[in-house]
C-alpha cells in the first residue's frame, strides 16, 4: 500500500526478507525513493505550479509533454489565482498564447544558465527579456524567479512571482 517506502513512481523489489530496492519506473528518474517525471507531470505534483497545469489542461496545451528540452517560467499558483487579467484573457480567447509565452523550447536552462543570456524566445513566438537585479533574475523587468531548477525528464521549471504578458 505504501510501495515498500519507494516512490509511487518506482518499482519496489524485495531482495531478501527485510531488504528491498527501489527503481524509478520507465520515463522517470531519481533514486527510487524520489522519482521525477516530465515537467508536465511535475507541474501537477507541486502546489506552487499546479494552477498552471490546470490551465494547460483546460486549453489542451500539450507542447511540453514531448521529449523537449523545455524551460518553463511558471507564475506561482497564488499569482494565477489572484490576477484579475486571467478572466479577461480567457474571455478574449488569448489565454493559450499567454501560457505559451511562459514556455521556451529546445532549451534546458537552469538558473545558472539564465544568468548568461539576455533574451529567450517563447513558444508563443515573442522574446522574454532576462536581467539581473541584486541577487535575483528578473523577466521582462517585472517578474522575479522565486523558485528555480525543478528538473524533470524533459526540462526545467522556474516559479515566478508575476504573470508574463506577451
Amino acid at each position: 500500500q505504501n510501495n515498500g517506502g519507494c516512490s509511487e513512481f518506482a518499482i519496489c523489489n524485495d531482495t531478501e526478507l527485510t531488504e528491498r530496492t527501489c527503481t524509478c519506473k520507465p520515463n522517470y528518474f531519481g533514486d527510487g525513493f524520489t522519482c521525477q517525471g516530465n515537467i508536465f507531470q511535475e507541474l501537477l505534483r507541486n502546489s506552487n505550479t499546479s494552477r498552471f497545469y490546470f490551465h494547460l489542461e483546460t486549453f489542451s496545451i500539450r507542447d511540453i509533454t514531448g521529449p523537449g528540452p523545455f524551460t518553463l517560467f511558471v507564475p506561482h499558483t497564488d499569482v494565477l489565482n489572484s490576477d484579475p487579467r486571467v478572466k479577461d484573457w480567457i474571455a478574449k480567447g488569448v489565454m493559450a498564447q499567454v501560457l505559451q509565452y511562459h514556455m521556451v523550447g529546445c532549451a534546458n536552462l537552469l538558473y545558472k544558465d539564465l544568468t548568461t543570456v539576455t533574451n529567450v524566445t517563447s513558444l508563443q513566438g515573442d522574446l522574454v527579456h532576462i536581467s539581473s537585479s541584486q541577487d535575483s533574475l528578473i523577466l521582462n523587468n517585472k517578474a522575479e524567479i522565486i523558485l528555480s531548477d525543478a528538473v524533470g525528464t524533459n526540462g526545467v521549471i522556474h516559479v515566478i512571482n508575476q504573470v508574463l504578458v506577451p
